[in-house]
């Protein structure tokens, strides 16, 4: 098979010679360079990629996604769409030929988001850019996904168990960007749920916590919002714009909807936990984050927050069973907490006044 990397960039010389070394494993990789100033097409044209240079303006992702796809040869069998701050584990293109079969479309894969400040994982779920040469088409002007225009259906999608690829963002840059282009996405075609979804989120990013609760409900509204996973998140995502408004009594009833709605997710059981925690309520506390760690299947899905599979819900145990004067249960709790997050001053302080 013929494997072709695709991607986009400006401004991102730091992360060359990394995302290079990480997709060699590739027949070829194409870039298309939406205006770099730092020498980043020269850097990347010395390690051996096919580079264009084209402005995309007005900006949306889809387009220049589409722009770069389109650099890729015809022939190709699969193509692969990183960003240049992602690295492949070693050994994926093994995994990849592994995994596809005749008359694939899609290929989904683990990718871990986000690194906690101690190095662990923090945000993972499965992503699915990797797909067939010819049909599909990104859509959305942010947060962009692929959209198959080929003929009939798609094949099958395949699960490539064996590939890691990994994000290393340079939190420098800026992200001003994706409100406005949510909103005009969310303009143009109002009937999507997960832009609305996204909007929604996004308002509770900035603060805008009406504009947050507004939207959201709207979301929830749509007939076409039936993943209970993203419901429960809308619901969660409403509950801390009520709190963020001081209206804690609404937060909580939100927070228990999104309990009701996926029973199966620790999140919502963990936003409840901490809102009991900041009201003292040592009880609740111990009765949520209980609740949370009986779900020891981590999903799959962009869903999934890495404090609730973090230390958290031991670290709130430890303290509700200090409080409710249960020493040797608080002692347990934070010895697990710390075996969570080893490097974690306070947890051991913790620990240490406990067994002391």
């Amino acid at each position: 098979m013929k494997i072709f990397v695709y991607a986009i960039c400006k401004n991102e010389a730091q992360f060359v010679d990394r995302w290079m070394d990480s997709m060699s494993e590739a027949d070829g990789i194409v870039v298309l360079d939406t205006g770099s100033e730092d020498g980043t097409p020269e850097l990347l044209c010395a390690r051996g990629a096919e580079v264009t240079v084209e402005v995309i303006a007005p900006w949306r992702f889809d387009t220049a996604r589409n722009r770069s796809l389109e650099l890729v040869p015809g022939d190709a069998d699969i193509c692969i769409c990183t960003d240049l701050d992602e690295v492949f584990h070693p050994g994926w293109r093994e995994a990849l030929e592994q995994a596809w079969t005749p008359g694939a479309s899609q290929a989904a894969y683990r990718y871990t988001w986000s690194f906690t400040p101690g190095g662990g994982e923090g945000v993972v779920f499965w992503a699915e850019k990797i797909h067939c040469r010819h049909g599909w088409q990104w859509v959305h002007p942010v947060h962009e996904v692929l959209h198959w225009t080929g003929e009939g259906r798609p094949g099958p999608k395949v699960a490539a168990e064996g590939i890691q690829l990994d994000h290393h963002p340079d939190h420098s840059k800026s992200r001003g960007q994706y409100l406005p282009l949510l909103e005009l996405s969310v303009e143009e075609d109002p009937s999507d749920d997960r832009n609305m979804h996204y909007l929604g989120r996004e308002y509770m990013f900035k603060g805008r916590w009406d504009d947050c609760i507004r939207t959201l409900k709207r979301h929830l509204a749509m007939p076409s919002a039936t993943w209970r996973d993203e419901r429960c998140a809308s619901m969660r995502y409403i509950a801390r714009a009520y709190a963020g408004k001081g209206e804690t009594a609404a937060a909580r009833d939100w927070y228990l909807r999104a309990v009701a709605e996926a029973p199966h997710l620790r999140e919502p059981y963990m936003d409840l936990a901490m809102l009991l925690y900041e009201r003292k309520e040592w009880d609740g506390v111990l009765y949520f984050t209980d609740c949370a760690l009986r779900i020891t299947e981590r999903p799959r899905s962009y869903i999934c927050e890495a404090s609730s599979w973090g230390s958290l819900p031991y670290d709130l145990q430890t303290m509700a069973f200090y409080h409710t004067g249960r020493r040797k249960e608080a002692a347990r709790a934070a010895g697990s907490a710390l075996a969570l997050e080893p490097g974690n001053e306070r947890l051991q302080r913790n620990l240490r006044l406990l067994e002391g």
